[in-house]
């Protein structure tokens, strides 16, 4: 048996290898997926108009520094908003009256909670709900209203209304 092992060293230390950086990925994509919240996490709910672009898994960010993960989305029935709870560092001491927006880090850039601290003395503690939230913006649509001008100011008069004539 021992010149078996002496003969495949080479190999066992491979497969060793393997199976180590193996387990390392499975943990890094479990971190980073929001699988793997702190211990002791604060989590708090926001309710959003619109989620586009925030799934389980996204960040939850202050100051562009990432504080805390979505770990989860459901659709409140008396509202029709998105209930989203946020699980945050416990290290981090926000405000009660901090504020919540989706955002992202550009035209094609990842989306993610961004907080907003208040200015009150208390801070957020677990269960509670944050209430001054801003839902994703629609892209699309702006860059369509964009496109087509609309909500211009200088519209066209109304029907049955007369143009001003133009000056020479």
């Amino acid at each position: 048996m021992k010149s078996l092992f002496r003969e495949n060293i080479g190999e066992a230390l491979v497969g060793l290898f393997v199976v180590v950086f193996a387990a390392w990925f499975i943990w890094f994509a479990w971190a980073r997926t929001g699988g793997g919240t702190k211990a002791g996490a604060i989590h708090v709910t926001a309710l959003f108009p619109n989620s586009t672009g925030i799934n389980v898994g996204s960040e939850v960010r202050v100051a562009g520094m990432k504080v805390g993960t979505v770990t989860e989305q459901a659709l409140d029935p008396q509202s029709f908003q998105v209930k989203a709870t946020l699980a945050l560092d416990p290290a981090v001491k926000l405000p009660a009256d901090s504020s919540a927006a989706i955002t992202s880090e550009g035209f094609l850039g990842a989306t993610f909670v961004s907080l907003i601290p208040g200015g009150d003395t208390v801070a957020l503690k677990d269960g509670d709900t944050i209430a001054d939230t801003q839902g994703a913006m629609d892209l699309m649509s702006m860059v369509g209203q964009f496109i087509n001008k609309s909500g211009d100011s200088k519209a066209a008069p109304a029907e049955g209304a007369e143009a001003e004539a133009p000056k020479p």
